[in-house]
């Protein structure tokens, strides 16, 4: 399975993923994930920060789901894939390593990564698009945004 632009533009806008697996109980577990990236058109990539309950389920499970939905237009993807941990140890970690180096910086210092292989993905919407087709995204952000209790930025206060 490949991500195509729409797929990338909602990554890229997220700030936070949530990667899904399961212990070797069947144990269902989320956690986000604040440092991730695709890797070509049919990997992402997910540094492990702190999760060593992710990463022992991933051992025992590779089966992982991670979603990332804009919390104002209420609209992201969900994909699924195998996944596996690659170390500082390993050959090649450098390569894949390097796009989420740049993501994190020095505030967050890794030394694994979820590599996961893509199966499928599939777009992930709130359900008033479905109920109400004529639902516009500007009627979701307007929503969001009295709920939340935010307002847009001022042009001249991003950066």
């Amino acid at each position: 399975m490949m991500m195509d632009e729409a797929v990338l533009s909602a990554m890229k806008r997220s700030v936070l993923c949530w990667l899904a697996t399961v212990d070797a109980d069947g144990c269902p577990n989320v956690s986000p994930k604040e440092i991730f990236c695709a890797y070509g058109a049919d990997r992402l990539l997910v540094a492990n920060i702190a999760s060593p309950g992710s990463a022992g389920n991933i051992a025992s499970n590779p089966a992982v789901c991670v979603s990332f939905v804009d919390p104002f237009v209420q609209k992201g993807f969900k994909i699924k894939g195998k996944a596996r941990l690659a170390t500082n140890c390993d050959e090649g970690f450098e390569s894949l390593a390097s796009p989420l180096v740049r993501l994190a910086g020095p505030r967050f210092p890794f030394a694994s990564i979820f590599v996961i292989d893509i199966v499928s993905i599939e777009p992930v919407v709130a359900p008033s698009y479905r109920l109400y087709p004529d639902t516009r995204e500007s009627q979701q952000i307007e929503s969001a945004m009295k709920t939340y209790g935010v307002r847009p930025a001022l042009p001249d206060s991003i950066g």
